[in-house]
């Protein structure tokens, strides 16, 4: 794989860029190579932060397959609290959803009672090839707790291997420290 170098992006020295632009190139720069950066490619949550209490449309982002092999299933656990999911699907992909008996209804907000929800999301017998990217969409209703850090767990089933990307940070330790962290979605105040 190449990296990206943005050395003949930012002119230097008298007459170069005035400082707000050049910061700006250089800021431009800096991200482009932070996202070509190897071992960083992790199954990503966007757009992040979101809304408390809030309709939220989460893009799952699946970077590559399995140490070259192509990406056949993308599972995903839904975090409790989250009241509604509708997955979109995918040509080519099955579509599949498990439903969880809630031990005690819950108010729908419109004189109603929610008595299950959706607990994973599956999408299965497409064909992802390593050498590409793909999304996967969901429109969720977010519980009502701003601060909180909701947590997706995906397993990345490939031809030949996955990836479980399940580990949560315990407390003091960041996530970036983990092998294969869960998505994570930061809810911000409404």
């Amino acid at each position: 794989m190449t990296t990206p170098t943005c050395r003949y992006l930012v002119p230097l020295g008298p007459g170069s860029l005035p400082g707000k632009a050049a910061r700006a190139v250089v800021l431009a720069c800096l991200a482009m190579l932070a996202l070509a950066a190897p071992g960083r490619a992790h199954v990503t949550l966007d757009p992040a932060p979101a809304r408390a209490d809030a309709y939220y449309k989460a893009v799952l982002r699946v970077p590559h397959g399995c140490s070259g092999s192509p990406t056949r299933r993308v599972r995903v656990r839904i975090p409790e609290g989250v009241t509604s999911v509708k997955p979109q699907p995918k040509p080519g992909w099955t579509l599949e959803v498990t439903r969880t008996r809630l031990a005690r209804p819950l108010d729908d907000g419109h004189g109603g009672k929610i008595t299950e929800v959706v607990g994973e999301v599956s999408w299965s017998g497409g064909r992802l090839p390593d050498d590409q990217f793909d999304e996967f969409a969901m429109m969720l209703k977010l519980p009502d707790a701003p601060g909180a850090t909701l947590y997706f767990p995906v397993v990345q089933d490939c031809e030949q291997g996955v990836h479980r990307w399940i580990e949560l940070p315990e407390a003091g330790r960041a996530a970036r420290e983990l092998k294969e962290p869960a998505p994570a979605l930061l809810l911000q105040p409404k």
